[in-house]
C-alpha cells in the first residue's frame, strides 16, 4: 500500500527499539508482589517471552501482550510486523495461536485510511497464524502504537521456556541480525530500497514454520530475538539455565547493509542499553566492532534462539533450512564455572 503518511515521523523511537532496556525492567520489576499460583507454570519473574498458566493436564494457556511505535512509515506493512512481533512470543514458548486482541494508540487527526490499513496488516498475520482476531482496544494518542494481546495453547509437559539450556547444546537462530540498523537508516532516508525490502520480508515473516520444525526435536529451551538483541536474549537463556554460552560469529547471519552502516555509526539508540545491560557479562575477545553492534542490535519480530540436544542438532538443523529465512548453528551452551557468561570467538 502507498500511503502519503509516514509514520516514523510521528514517534521518537521505532519497533522493539523502543523497548525499557532489560536492565531498568529488572529494576522496575524488582519487589512487585506475586501471587503463588501452582498453575501458574512462568509467570513475570522468569524475564520469559509470555506467561504459561496450566488449565488442566494436557493443557496450559500462552499470554503475551506486545506493541510499539511505529517501525515503518506504510500503515500496512506496521500493522503486520507488529503481528507478527507479538504473535512470535507464543511461538517462542513451543504454543500455537488462538485468539488475538488488537491494542492500536492513533493521533485524531491520523486518516481514517491509515488507520484501516494498520487494522488490515494486523488482521491478516493473525489469520495467516491460524489464530481468530476477537476484538481489542484503542485510545486517541499523539504517537502512534499498535499490537496485540495473544493467546496460545500448549501442553503443560512441552512448554519451552529461555530457562532450559543443558551444557552440550547447540544453539540455532533462525532470522539474521540487522533490522535495527537498517530501520534506524529508513527512519533517516539513508536505506536503500532493496534494505527496505529486505527488513519488510523478514519482519513479516512468522516463526510459524521455525516452530512447528522446533516443536518436532529434543529442544531444551527457546527465545525470541527482539528488543535486547542477541546478547541480551542469550544472556538472559544463560543466567536462567546457570549455564555458559560460546558464540561463533562466523556462523550467525548479518545483514550485509546493517554491517556497513553500523560501521559507519549508524546505530540504534537501543543498542547502545542492551550494551550497557550485557557487557560486563561478554568477552568480544577479537570480533569487530561493527559485528559486536550487530549482536547488541535490537531487533524487530526476530527470529527464535534455540538449545537442543547435540544428538539432535543435524537433524533439527536439515529441517530448519527450508523452514525459516536462515538457518544458523551460531553456538553452543557449556558449563558455567565462573566469570563471564558468554564468549564470541
Amino acid at each position: 500500500m502507498e500511503s502519503d503518511v509516514k509514520l516514523t515521523k510521528l514517534a521518537a523511537c521505532a519497533g522493539c527499539g523502543a523497548k525499557v532496556g532489560a536492565g531498568t525492567l529488572a529494576q522496575l520489576l524488582e519487589g512487585l508482589p506475586a501471587r503463588r499460583d501452582p498453575d501458574l507454570l512462568v509467570g513475570f519473574d522468569r524475564s520469559d517471552d509470555a506467561a504459561v498458566y496450566r488449565v488442566s493436564s494436557g493443557l496450559a494457556l500462552v499470554q503475551t501482550v506486545d506493541f510499539f511505535p511505529p517501525i515503518d512509515d506504510d500503515p500496512y506493512f506496521f500493522g503486520q510486523i507488529a503481528a507478527v512481533n507479538a504473535l512470535s512470543d507464543v511461538y517462542a514458548m513451543g504454543g500455537e495461536p488462538k485468539t488475538a486482541l488488537n491494542l492500536l494508540c492513533v493521533p485524531q487527526d491520523l486518516p481514517r485510511e491509515a488507520v484501516h490499513a494498520i487494522l488490515r496488516g494486523g488482521c491478516e498475520k493473525v489469520y495467516e497464524a491460524g489464530a481468530v482476531l476477537a476484538g481489542g482496544h484503542s485510545i486517541f494518542d499523539p504517537e502512534p502504537k499498535y499490537g496485540l494481546s495473544v493467546t496460545g495453547f500448549v501442553h503443560p509437559d512441552k512448554m519451552l521456556t529461555n530457562s532450559g539450556a543443558k551444557p552440550g547444546d547447540v544453539l540455532f537462530l533462525t532470522k539474521p541480525l540487522g533490522i535495527g540498523v537498517l530501520t534506524t537508516a529508513g527512519k533517516a532516508g539513508l536505506l536503500s530500497p532493496a534494505g527496505l525490502e529486505t527488513a519488510r520480508t523478514l519482519m513479516t515473516t512468522l516463526n510459524k514454520g521455525a516452530r512447528d520444525v522446533m516443536v518436532r526435536h529434543e529442544v531444551h529451551a527457546c527465545t525470541d530475538v527482539t528488543g535486547f538483541g542477541l546478547l541480551g536474549h542469550t544472556l538472559e537463556m544463560a543466567l536462567g539455565s546457570d549455564t555458559a554460552v560460546e558464540l561463533d560469529t562466523k556462523g550467525i547471519s548479518f545483514l550485509e547493509e546493517a554491517l556497513e552502516l553500523a560501521r559507519t555509526g549508524i546505530l540504534p539508540e537501543g543498542l547502545y542499553r542492551n550494551r550497557r545491560f550485557a557487557q560486563d557479562q561478554v568477552d568480544a575477545g577479537e570480533v569487530p566492532l561493527a559485528v559486536q553492534d550487530l549482536l547488541y542490535d535490537p531487533q524487530t519480530s526476530g527470529g527464535l534462539l534455540m538449545a537442543v540436544a547435540p544428538e539432535a542438532a543435524e537433524a533439527l538443523f536439515e529441517a530448519l533450512k527450508p523452514a525459516v529465512p536462515t538457518a544458523q548453528r551460531v553456538g553452543v551452551v557449556t558449563r558455567y564455572t565462573g566469570g563471564k557468561r558468554i564468549r564470541l570467538k
